[in-house]
């Protein structure tokens, strides 16, 4: 096995944004706290430590026990639960939707750089204890966001009707679904192994939280990973103040909205927030709160509170009331004693919208960490590459670029013609030097033929590449292939594929391949050779 790393930036996959928190651009300076290297986690520690209460970290490991019941879970991840009540305990945070059987395989990366990095941490920092905590995004509706995973260029899909907080749902149709997916495995000891995790997940726990928190901790669980459930009544109670913060003040949408106005002037804006950011949660509810003619409403019911009755309803049921995404990272970090969270490019684009509003309601912002991205290829596929004379950087050029540089390599014939567009551009030069002593005027006329007679090398270049592609058919079907076996749908194969294929090819080393290969504060793309 052999790792290499490029800088993000030059993989073409990630914005400006991301580009710039990298370099720490100072344009962006303004939008985040620490730094994610040692010096930044030095800093966070006493911010931290000096913030997070005892009686906090009591609700949150009664919680965690409370939430552990019935599973059966190693004894690194039950010593981790206890040693969150102690004071120099801190933690390290990811969080992703319930997607099934893991959705893409970013999942696993996203997990693996929060355990990895709280390894770091504690050989670092050896007088403290670093906890890696997976956040089941269990409130979240968007169902059909969820619903499926990608296997083999086909979608795996749970259909059944959705409403309410996905983690409630109740496993239903889920025998279809496993018949549907192991159909598809074989029956070598891999596939076996895959078959009984997805059975044991899904045909035996009653609803998606359980399921998922099954399956995590089976993948996850020797490795110390705790698994947190937001949808939980005493952490529900931590969050009260702000809670009714929101409804009273509408703190977070006029903060978020001042961040904002300033993000704008250089980014793209990830998400706008509403004048409420919480919805109602019962039963098989989920719906924004909003706030018309002197009440506040629950969107598409009669649900109806005065001021007065909604503090109410927030003091006896504080369960009832859920963050959206504008709100969620505050309650994370209000129950957590968290130094870093750990996200996409996306996560972290509306995690900078959001510093000023933690100022505002008195709580530390956290480190932000570009989880490891990673591209797996095989050795067989290394040998392709090799073969065709394609490096690892190229195979990340959009498909059409790739071809074309190739075929350029490889012909006989040059089809490069900026030599001709130079000695071009030189002859239309001196005759507009000509037409300035002669008559000014002739210098439109000179100029548009300039530009004729280039674009007629242009098209030449092209016809001329294009029949060159013909005469290379092989090598370039070769190219395209083991470049849409690498980046399927023209995309990093991390978004679309999921662990399952891969694990069908190399079993119970996967995991640990990628925790020997991730180094979370690398902060480059890795390309992992197996």
């Amino acid at each position: 096995m052999k790792v290499h790393q490029i800088p993000f930036q030059e993989t073409g996959y990630f914005s400006s944004l991301i580009g710039d928190y990298l370099s720490k651009n100072q344009k962006l300076s303004d939008f985040y706290g620490n730094f994610p290297d040692l010096e930044g986690f030095k800093k966070q520690l006493e911010l931290k430590q000096k913030s997070f209460k005892v009686e906090t970290r009591k609700v949150l490991v009664e919680a965690l026990i409370n939430q552990y019941n019935n599973f059966n879970i190693s004894e690194l991840t039950s010593k981790n639960v206890n040693k969150l009540a102690g004071k120099n305990t801190f933690t390290v945070t990811t969080g992703h939707q319930l997607n099934i059987f893991t959705g893409p395989l970013y999942f696993l990366y996203k997990i693996v750089s929060t355990i990895n990095l709280t390894k770091l941490l504690n050989a670092e920092f050896p007088e403290n204890n670093f906890i890696p905590i997976y956040w089941m995004a269990t409130e979240d509706h968007d169902f059909e966001e969820i619903n499926y995973f990608n296997f083999k260029g086909k979608k795996v899909i749970w259909n059944r009707e959705s409403s309410g907080a996905v983690g409630r749902l109740k496993t239903e149709g889920f025998d279809t679904v496993f018949e549907t997916f192991s159909d598809q495995l074989g029956n070598s000891t891999n596939a076996n192994f895959i078959k009984e995790l997805f059975k044991k997940a899904y045909l035996l726990n009653d609803n998606l939280t359980d399921a998922t928190r099954y399956l995590v901790n089976e993948l996850f669980g020797e490795y110390g990973l705790v698994i947190i459930d937001g949808d939980d009544v005493l952490l529900k109670k931590q969050f009260v103040p702000i809670v009714k913060d929101e409804i009273l003040n509408k703190t977070s949408f006029k903060e978020v909205s001042i961040a904002n106005k300033k993000l704008e002037e250089n980014y793209k804006i990830q998400v706008n927030p509403r004048e409420i950011n919480l919805f109602y949660l019962k039963d098989n509810l989920r719906e924004r709160i909003i706030f018309e003619n002197d009440f506040y409403k629950v969107n598409n019911t009669v649900i109806t509170f005065s001021e007065e009755e909604i503090i109410e309803e927030i003091k006896n049921y504080p369960d009832r009331f859920s963050p959206n995404v504008i709100m969620r990272p505050l309650y994370q970090e209000t129950i957590l004693p968290n130094l870093c969270y750990i996200g996409g490019g996306g996560e972290l684009a509306y995690w900078f919208q959001l510093k000023n509003y933690f100022k505002t309601v008195n709580t530390p912002f956290p480190i932000l960490l570009l989880r490891n991205s990673a591209l797996l290829i095989s050795n067989k596929q290394l040998v392709k590459l090799e073969k065709l004379n394609v490096t690892l950087a190229e195979i990340f050029l959009k498909q059409g670029d790739l071809i074309n540089k190739k075929v350029k390599e490889i012909s006989k014939v040059d089809i490069d013609f900026s030599q001709q567009k130079f000695y071009l551009h030189q002859q239309f030069e001196s005759l507009k030097e000509l037409a300035k002593q002669t008559d000014a005027s002739f210098i439109g006329a000179v100029n548009a033929q300039e530009k004729k007679q280039l674009n007629g090398l242009d098209n030449l270049e092209k016809r001329l590449l294009k029949a060159q592609k013909r005469k290379l058919t092989d090598e370039v079907d070769r190219i395209n292939k083991l470049q849409n076996e690498l980046f399927p749908t023209n995309s990093l194969e991390e978004r679309t594929r999921n662990f399952s294929e891969i694990y069908l090819e190399i079993g119970e080393a996967l995991i640990p391949m990628l925790l020997k290969s991730l180094d979370p504060l690398k902060l480059e793309f890795t390309i992992i050779e197996y």
